[in-house]
Formats: structure tokens, C-alpha cells, sequence
């Protein structure tokens, strides 16, 4: 597995990340089954592990605990991503970006992964309630007290991410290393016509997340086809209604015959395609087996010519 740096930072990651967000969901994975995952990641090579204190759903926290039992003595093998902001208590309090809680949720973190230290720490979402440079100095009191080695931020708008930036910079702190947002060949728009620019200017790497579009550049959700399987995009699902439309379906065959002329397939031509761009620093894809992130890890090792990454522009561009 070949490492990159983490956008500006001295931070190597794996170029193919392992999503995190499954782990704790009891109906779908018990401590077994995610000890499973994620000693075929380290197997495989995958360093980066990108979870959050909300996974998993109904069950926040849990994700953090699963693998505070698993990693042991391997934690140091890794880089351990984690985020904070959103929603933990039925009440509304235990969220958001502000002093108060950040020192409490990081705590919480620590104590639920079993570590006393955290790689990438990451503001989930922006607070529009707190400063961002309020944000930002707590942060880089947990970066000088080592409690976290590196902070990122993640779905957040490319004029929130210059503001922070900027204001880092201004105030003498320490800065977002990293932007995690959603992109795939179906979700160019935003970080390309966006955040694409900015991440460039102020040296942050991207990690994508859903590049496989929540499973329909996986190949098993063909037109026509009956969609009452479980998953993210079973039949009248909002994720179903948005990536199966007949538009994609369209994009999604013609990649399909793109990749098969190549020997390849549609999942390896997913995450290759997201690494040829410049500011990928990590592809983080979520697996529930070990078989999933087996095709996840070879997935990264087609490189792409520029007359084929011209080619899937022109399959893929809207407007």
C-alpha cells in the first residue's frame, strides 16, 4: 500500500483509507466481525482509520469502543482519525465546536478508543454558534498538550475553510490539515467547482468520503434491476433516489464498459480515478468483510493515463 503525505503536514497516510462508521452498528457488526475488518486493513496495509464519536447509528460512541477493544498493542501501527460536533445526547448539549465541549468530547474519545493520543482529530461539521477562532485555540491547546497530533474539518464550505485558514494564520495557531468531504464520479460538483482550489492554496489534503457512491459504482445496482436488497440504496431510499436516477445510470454503464475494456473493474476505475487527482491524500471507503477491503486495497493500484482520466471527464461532467 503505497502512503502519502497528508495534504502540507508531515503526516503519511495510506492511499486507501478504511471508513470507521460501520463498526458498533450491532445489527450489522459485533466486536468479531469488526476485529475482522480491520486486521485485514493492517494486513492489507491500510494505516489511516477514520471514525467519529457519533457512529454508530442509535448506538453513538460505540464505533470508538469496538475499536478501543480491537487495536491494543497495534494502535501504534496506525494513524487513528476521529471527529467531534455532532449530535451525542438526546438533549442537544454534548455537540458543536465550542471550548466546553471540545474538552469534554476529546476526553471521551480518548477514554472510548483506549489511547491517549489522536492523529487526526476533526471538526465534523461547522458550528454556527461558536467562532471558528475559538474553535481553533482549543484545538491547538490539545495540540500542545499532545493530546491530538494533527486537526482537520470535514463537510464544511470552501469559504469556511479559507476563513479558518486565515484566521490560523493570523492568530498563530495550529491549522486544518485536512478537508473530508464527499466525492465520487457522481459527486464532482462542489469540491471541484469549490474546495478543489482552496485546499491547493492552503496545502490541506482531501479524503474523500462515499467514493463509491454509497455502492452504486460498486456495479451490483444495474437499471431495471430490483433494488430490494438491503443497503444504503435499497428501493426507496433518499440515497437510492439520488444515485440511481436514470442520468447516473446512464454514466455509471458507460464507466462500467470503460473499465471492462481495461481489464478492470468499476470499483478499481472509482478509487484510481479519485487518487489521479492532485489534492487526494486518502480514499476512505467503509467495509463490513474482509473481502471488501481486500477489492478496496488492490482498488488503488490502476494508474490512470491523462487520455483516460480525459475520457471519464467526458463521461462524467455535467453542464
Amino acid at each position: 500500500m503505497k502512503l502519502r503525505r497528508l495534504g502540507n503536514s508531515g503526516l503519511q497516510v495510506s492511499v486507501v483509507g478504511l471508513g470507521c462508521n460501520n463498526f458498533g452498528n450491532f445489527g450489522k457488526m459485533d466486536v468479531n466481525a469488526t476485529r475482522a475488518v480491520i486486521h485485514k486493513a493492517m494486513d492489507c496495509g491500510i494505516t489511516l482509520f477514520d471514525t467519529a464519536d457519533v457512529y454508530a447509528p442509535g448506538t453513538p460512541g460505540s464505533s470508538e469502543e469496538q475499536m478501543g477493544q480491537v487495536l491494543g498493542d497495534r494502535r501504534k501501527d496506525i494513524v487513528l482519525a476521529t471527529k467531534f460536533g455532532m449530535q451525542m445526547d438526546q438533549t442537544g448539549v454534548k455537540k458543536g465546536g465550542s471550548r466546553r465541549y471540545i474538552m469534554q468530547a476529546v476526553e471521551d474519545s480518548l477514554r472510548r478508543l483506549k489511547t491517549d493520543y489522536i492523529d487526526l482529530y476533526q471538526l465534523h461539521r461547522p458550528d454556527a454558534d461558536t467562532p471558528i477562532e475559538e474553535t481553533l485555540r482549543a484545538l491547538d491547546d490539545l495540540v500542545h498538550q499532545g493530546k491530538v497530533r494533527y486537526i482537520g474539518v470535514s463537510n464544511m464550505p470552501a469559504w469556511q475553510v479559507v476563513e479558518a485558514q486565515w484566521t490560523a494564520q493570523l492568530r498563530g495557531l495550529n491549522h486544518f490539515v485536512s478537508c473530508q468531504d464527499e466525492y465520487s464520479l457522481l459527486a464532482r460538483d462542489t469540491v471541484e467547482r469549490e474546495l478543489s482550489g482552496a485546499a491547493q492554496k492552503y496545502g490541506l489534503g482531501i479524503l474523500p468520503f462515499f467514493p463509491l457512491a454509497s455502492g452504486a459504482l460498486t456495479g451490483k445496482y444495474r437499471r431495471n434491476q430490483n433494488q430490494q436488497a438491503a443497503g444504503r440504496l435499497a428501493a426507496k431510499s433518499p440515497l437510492s433516489a439520488r444515485f440511481l436516477s436514470d442520468a447516473n445510470h446512464d454514466i455509471v454503464d458507460k464507466l462500467a464498459q470503460f473499465s471492462e475494456s481495461r481489464s478492470h473493474t468499476l470499483l478499481e476505475l472509482a478509487f484510481s480515478w479519485l487518487l489521479a487527482r492532485p489534492q487526494v491524500s486518502s480514499v476512505i471507503a467503509g467495509a463490513t468483510k474482509p473481502e471488501q477491503i481486500e477489492a478496496n486495497a488492490k482498488a488503488a493500484d490502476w494508474a490512470l493515463t491523462a487520455d483516460e482520466i480525459a475520457e471519464v471527464d467526458k463521461i462524467t461532467k455535467k453542464g
